[in-house]
């Protein structure tokens, strides 16, 4: 095998990958690498039928990705009230199977006092955030959930960034949430948690 072959295997398995994405964001990432890719194979064989095609779907995909890191996002709050609404229900029923890749343990049932609300994207429901509340001034979070198209991290740094001014405000200190889901600590410390070393299951972020 020439060596200039694994290229062209490497851009048929990120094209192959991106095709299996949910999050539209990350499709088009992973396809304009794939795509990329191909380009250079193409260019390296003297495809070039290869390389234009490819080399076009390389520059479509920076453009809307370009596009969507440009665009501002208005976002906002529907606070949950006391008992379960009939939209709630839907939505936890909606995405339950999503929610358990990362919340195993979550049920709303189970919760004493909780709180929360949905975050609006462009007045469009994306997120769940539950919590509730400790004396010490921690809030403890039970599910912070996105739905699959809209994990970028901008619904994160809402809710961790420009929410967690008004718990400063309300006396609260800092939030904390447990986990054993690999992909959840990951996103945990992608967006500033620090892992306690008492409890690697323990998560905790300053407010």
């Amino acid at each position: 095998m020439d060596w200039y072959q694994l290229i062209g295997y490497a851009g048929s398995l990120l094209i192959a990958t991106a095709l299996m994405m949910n999050n539209i964001w990350r499709l088009r990432w992973i396809n304009m690498c794939g795509a990329a890719t191909f380009a250079v194979y193409g260019l390296l064989i003297h495809s070039y039928p290869v390389l234009l095609l490819n080399a076009w779907n390389t520059c479509v995909n920076a453009y809307y990705l370009f596009i969507v890191a440009k665009k501002k996002d208005y976002f906002s709050v529907l606070q949950l009230p006391e008992v379960k609404t009939n939209y709630l229900e839907r939505f936890l029923h909606f995405y339950e199977n999503d929610i358990n890749k990362f919340f195993p343990d979550f049920d709303w049932d189970t919760i004493a006092k909780p709180q929360g609300y949905f975050i609006l994207r462009n007045l469009f429901p994306v997120g769940l955030f539950v919590y509730t509340t400790k004396s010490d001034g921690v809030i403890e979070i039970i599910l912070d959930y996105v739905i699959p198209d809209y994990r970028d991290l901008k619904n994160a740094h809402f809710s961790f960034n420009a929410q967690a001014k008004i718990f400063k405000e309300q006396g609260f200190r800092c939030f904390e949430t447990r986990t054993k889901i690999q992909a959840h600590r990951d996103y945990l410390l992608q967006i500033g948690f620090k892992e306690i070393s008492s409890d690697a299951t323990l998560f905790r972020k300053e407010i």
